[in-house]
């Protein structure tokens, strides 16, 4: 008898104990430092492009601004990688934590853009403006929710994200990060559900330069 309680002490010992153990792997709470630092950096959809023509060549440059203002801010800028002197994307995202543990990337426009091309370099520049510049565009945000250490996946909200470009009236972004791959499936779409822009098969695979 005192066997066979010793035996059922130490199964519900090592159930307790694998349960903190994954705990530890998981925290509760998705990391806004985690998904920040992964995003930072410099990126190429290079590999991409050269399994499926059907692919551009696409350079993706996140860095942080306004570091001291006590928000999580990262300048965007997206361009052929051939043409990084005429980026077709320049983009603010301010990353915030919330309360039900998803994290939001707002997206914000910025006024006087061409002045910002190829800033990522000096994100320091943006130190001489504030966030008056910016624009936010509303229904644009991308909710992304952590699936483990090193995996966070979201999207923007259902038809919320309005959009005119090529005869389309709203917009999604699917999107993937991870440590050293970030996957961007951005698409427009007109009042009859149909695609108008944006990869058709699937998202653009953006590898880490840096």
């Amino acid at each position: 008898m005192h066997t066979f309680k010793y035996l059922l002490l130490l199964g519900m010992f090592s159930v307790v104990f694998l349960q903190c153990k994954t705990k530890q792997k998981l925290p509760s709470n998705p990391s806004l430092d985690s998904l920040k630092s992964m995003m930072t950096g410099s990126f190429s959809s290079l590999e991409q492009s050269k399994m499926d023509s059907t692919y551009y060549n696409i350079s993706l440059h996140m860095y942080p601004i306004w570091i001291k203002s006590g928000k999580h801010y990262l300048y965007v800028e997206q361009a052929l990688f051939d043409a990084q002197e005429t980026p077709y994307r320049q983009r603010v995202y301010e990353i915030i934590q919330k309360e039900n543990g998803m994290i939001e990337s707002k997206v914000f426009s910025i006024e006087n853009e061409k002045d910002f091309v190829n800033k990522w370099s000096t994100p320091s520049f943006f130190d001489h403006f504030d966030d008056s510049i910016l624009k936010e565009r509303q229904g644009c945000s991308v909710f992304l929710e952590q699936i483990d250490l090193n995996h966070f996946e979201g999207s923007t909200k259902d038809q919320t994200c309005l959009s005119s470009l090529r005869g389309a009236a709203y917009a999604s972004s699917v999107v993937v990060v991870k440590p050293n791959m970030i996957s961007s499936w951005d698409q427009g779409f007109n009042l009859e559900g149909e695609q108008v822009w944006g990869a058709i098969e699937g998202p653009y695979i953006f590898k880490r330069l840096k």
